[in-house]
């Protein structure tokens, strides 16, 4: 469905602890790539929750505190708009600062094909950079 512009939703779950249960009920964290999504999904989070924007395609509500990133502009920017989930992946490892910016890389390398790793890490970085400008600018 996201391929099409509605919203789809994947659940994760990070512990240092056994997870006895693996479906998220109250998100701390969401990455909105659509109005769609955000629409759906944005109330079902808890009232902390960190929420990630593509800017380009999402308008938020006036009360909810998010972090956004023209990452649709920057994917065309890079030539592929596909990879405007990279982008996104880039700013959520800056903002989140729970994973490893070295495992995302790996991950990228791991998963895309062989041909489009250099601009899968291309979106990756751009968005990291986006991300580290954003942080900066909130100190």
């Amino acid at each position: 469905p996201e391929a099409r512009g509605g919203a789809s939703s994947a659940n994760v779950v990070i512990s240092d602890t056994a997870i006895d249960y693996p479906f998220v009920q109250t998100p701390n964290l969401l990455v909105a790539l659509s109005q769609e999504a955000y629409t759906k999904f944005s109330p079902s989070t808890n009232a902390e929750a960190l929420i990630l924007i593509d800017q380009d395609l999402v308008l938020p509500t006036a009360n909810d505190p998010v972090y956004s990133i023209p990452a649709t502009s920057i994917a065309e920017q890079l030539g592929r708009r596909i990879v405007a989930n990279m982008v996104m992946l880039g700013f959520l490892t800056t903002i989140y600062k729970r994973i490893p910016t070295e495992a995302m890389e790996k991950a990228i390398r791991d998963s895309v094909k062989p041909k489009t790793i250099e601009l899968n890490l291309e979106a990756f970085s751009q968005g990291y950079e986006y991300g580290l400008q954003v942080v900066a600018s909130k100190r």
